[in-house]
């Protein structure tokens, strides 16, 4: 169905995996090893997202696929759209969620370039901080709805948003983002258990 390139920490390839899972479709999915950076390119990925970043796909037919929300919509679509709701409030919800964390998940990345790609002779604190600061605020408006959405069914949002959370976990745990959010962290200890995101914990 897909060749994906494929990096075991890379928060978006969890999301696309996760997607996977949740629809029975990692068994389709022929993972490529990838080694994005943002400064030293790898042509293999680039053949098939010229902007040679993760995640990046291409169809048994050719058909290449770039970035997580074209994927996760491209398999979802092809398992009767269980992750992305169809219609009404709960669709436009879920595509907030996932926007949401997508977000979280940019300045987090941002965040963690400036100290391992830019030389620590040119690093911008204030700019790590500037961007851990969207994290943080993320957070908080996952605070405000995790009533909402606890023990729900899992969709490309609430998948979108504990991606964004584990990599907070992995990469920043200096943040300790659970103090003070009570609600977020206990509705993501029990989403973290969900068989989709068990099989996608990063090695």
């Amino acid at each position: 169905m897909l060749k994906l390139y494929y990096s075991s920490t890379s928060p978006y390839v969890r999301k696309v995996m996760a997607v996977a899972h949740e629809l029975g479709l990692a068994d389709r999915i022929e993972t490529l090893p990838a080694s994005a950076h943002p400064i030293d390119r790898d042509e293999n990925i680039a053949r098939a997202n010229p902007l040679a970043k993760v995640p990046a796909a291409v169809t048994d037919d050719g058909l290449a696929l770039y970035d997580s929300r074209v994927i996760c919509e491209y398999l979802d679509a092809h398992a009767d759209g269980r992750v992305f709701p169809r219609e009404g409030a709960a669709r436009w919800q879920a595509l907030t969620r996932q926007a949401l964390g997508d977000g979280m998940l940019d300045a987090a990345l941002l965040a963690r370039y400036e100290v391992t790609a830019r030389p620590a002779d040119k690093q911008w604190p204030q700019w790590v901080a500037s961007q851990l600061v969207k994290v943080r605020a993320g957070v908080d408006a996952i605070e405000r709805e995790a009533a909402g959405f606890a023990g729900r069914a899992a969709d490309i949002g609430t998948i979108t948003l504990a991606c964004a959370l584990a990599y907070a976990d992995l990469r920043f745990p200096e943040l300790a983002w659970r103090d003070g959010h009570p609600r977020a962290a206990a509705w993501y200890d029990e989403f973290s258990q969900h068989p989709a995101m068990v099989a996608t914990r990063p090695l």
